[in-house]
């Protein structure tokens, strides 16, 4: 007699809550906080009619500050301007958190024997992936509940609050059940993390052109859909209806595909390698270039993309924040340059705390490897645990500068052709390159972490992540002690063009970033392999 098919499913989603414990109360508590610090300045900047005016006249005629952002409504308000600024990062976040859930518990105890293991008990087929839905779905409800409470307790309308705050987890649900579509397509993690970023990509894309042009198109989009209620304007309610809709179809799909693929195998299936391997692949740095180089893209592509975007905004912030005292307190101090300039180096440290996320990625899908087993076979075959390990490291450290010249680039291109002025490409260039040395710091963190502490080192790395942009984004806002600024690399750079470009706090953190990567490839070759 065969087994119910959801037969085990709240055991296990029980298992997956407490495997999540951790993480997930980070994610919500970071949607949450991220809305009411929005919230707070934006009441601060924008607190008289002429400064609501002046940004609704710039921002919402604006074709970039629209892609961007979404559909210009609601800006005669501050609790609009909000809407109209955070609805976007609040979206990325919650896919992201809903994508690396789903997938944790998917695609990646599939990877890892997990999954068979625990079918091998009374276990129904379908009761993992709807136990690793459910909590997905919760973990977004739970986001949405955060959002709004950030929203409201920041003194915004309550209604405008809860709506933001449900379309948020809307999206949520929806790229949940993309991601269960996509853990039966692929058989590995790497590759539904970049089908799920595809889809995320594209649907913002399409949401960005059918705001911009006005033809509908956003309605493709499940961003479009969550943007398309308006808080704190018309207030709709019945855009929701789509993702309600939609999110049991993706759900239903994904059990309907399940039932058509073997365990561990995915219905894409690979395509046959070739007789022998390239050359490329004869070396650990080589291994490692062919692991990392689709993320590695991926991430250079949205990172030209943002700086094709902040480098169009960047002639309306004169006309947005030139006459409004408030608002110039949120950029540096001193500015010798204009607020042009003071607006540049907040965009160009911003993403390099992106391009820190990337370089710990990076690092750690070392750990990847050795959790998974498939560093055992190399390392026996004659490669050295260094060379391993570095190979890793200097993909990570290479790929991370090249995003940063990528970034400043991009900036510079999109602002010498709206000034006329060549010599933004080598200035933001060599701009966004200063912060090399302190995402080469984080990723030195990364590395000590991934020597001493093997086990712990992922989540320990993702903190350390957190940290530094929280301090980086918040310390002078929130009026922290000196002490805790010091603590960020990307804080303790020149936020040039703004500031004055200094030499020693550049060589400082590349000497400490010398020293981490040192101590942990000290470690690494010391100790023990730990599998997952």
């Amino acid at each position: 007699m065969s087994t119910p098919t959801l037969t085990g499913t709240l055991a296990l989603l029980g298992f997956a809550v407490r495997r999540d414990r951790l993480r997930l109360p980070v994610w919500l508590l970071a949607g949450g906080a991220l809305v009411a610090v929005q919230s707070t300045s934006n009441q601060t900047i924008y607190r008289t009619p002429e400064a609501l005016a002046a940004y609704q006249a710039s921002a919402g005629s604006n074709a970039a500050s629209i892609a961007f952002s979404g559909p210009p409504v609601g800006l005669d308000t501050v609790a609009g301007t909000v809407a109209f600024e955070i609805s976007t990062p609040l979206v990325v976040l919650t896919v992201l958190m809903a994508m690396f859930t789903t997938a944790r518990h998917t695609r990646a105890d599939e990877e890892s024997g997990r999954t068979e293991l625990v079918r091998s008990a009374q276990v129904g087929r379908h009761a993992p992936v709807t136990a690793a839905t459910l909590l997905s779905v919760l973990a977004c409800t739970g986001m949405g509940a955060s959002v709004a409470a950030g929203a409201a307790l920041t003194g915004l309308p309550e209604q405008g609050s809860v709506l933001l705050g449900t379309a948020t987890a809307g999206v949520g649900w929806v790229f949940t059940g993309v991601t269960a579509v996509c853990a039966q397509l692929t058989a590995g993690t790497r590759g539904v993390h970049g089908l799920v970023g595809g889809a995320l990509g594209l649907s913002l894309v399409v949401r960005a052109i059918g705001d911009i042009t006005h033809d509908g198109l956003s309605w493709a989009s499940p961003v479009g859909w969550a943007q398309a209620t308006h808080p704190w304007s018309a207030d709709r309610w019945w855009p929701l209806l789509l993702p309600v809709v939609g999110t049991p179809v993706l759900m239903l799909a994904a059990r309907h595909l399940l039932d058509r693929r073997d365990l561990g195998s995915g219905l894409l299936q690979p395509r046959p390698g070739a007789a022998t391997a390239p050359r490329s692949l004869s070396s650990p740095l080589g291994l490692a270039w062919r692991l990392h180089r689709g993320a590695l893209l991926a991430w250079a592509a949205g990172i030209v993309l943002l700086g094709l975007v902040y480098g169009g905004l960047a002639e309306s912030v004169e006309t947005l924040i030139g006459d409004n005292p408030d608002a110039q307190v949120f950029f540096p101090a001193g500015s010798t340059a204009g607020l042009v300039n003071a607006y540049l180096g907040v965009t160009l440290q911003v993403t390099a705390l992106m391009v820190a996320g990337y370089t710990v990625s990076a690092t750690i899908g070392a750990r990847t490897e050795e959790a998974a087993g498939r560093a055992e076979p190399v390392l026996a075959a004659g490669v050295g645990r260094l060379r391993w390990l570095g190979s890793h490291l200097t993909v990570a450290l290479v790929g991370a500068t090249a995003l940063l010249a990528l970034d400043g680039l991009a900036t510079g291109v999109s602002r010498a052709v709206v000034t006329g002025d060549a010599t933004d490409l080598l200035r933001l260039t060599g701009a966004a390159l200063g912060y090399a040395p302190a995402v080469w710091v984080v990723a030195g963190l990364a590395g000590a972490l991934l020597g001493a502490v093997p086990a712990a080192a992922v989540p320990a790395a993702w903190i350390v992540v957190g940290g530094v942009a929280g301090i980086t984004l918040f310390a002078e806002s929130f009026d922290w002690p000196g002490w805790v600024t010091v603590l960020s690399p990307v804080a303790r750079t020149p936020a040039v063009p703004a500031e004055k470009w200094a030499a020693l706090p550049l060589l400082t953190l590349s000497a400490l970033a010398v020293a981490l990567l040192a101590a942990g490839l000290g470690s690494f070759r010391r100790r023990d392999l730990v599998p997952g």
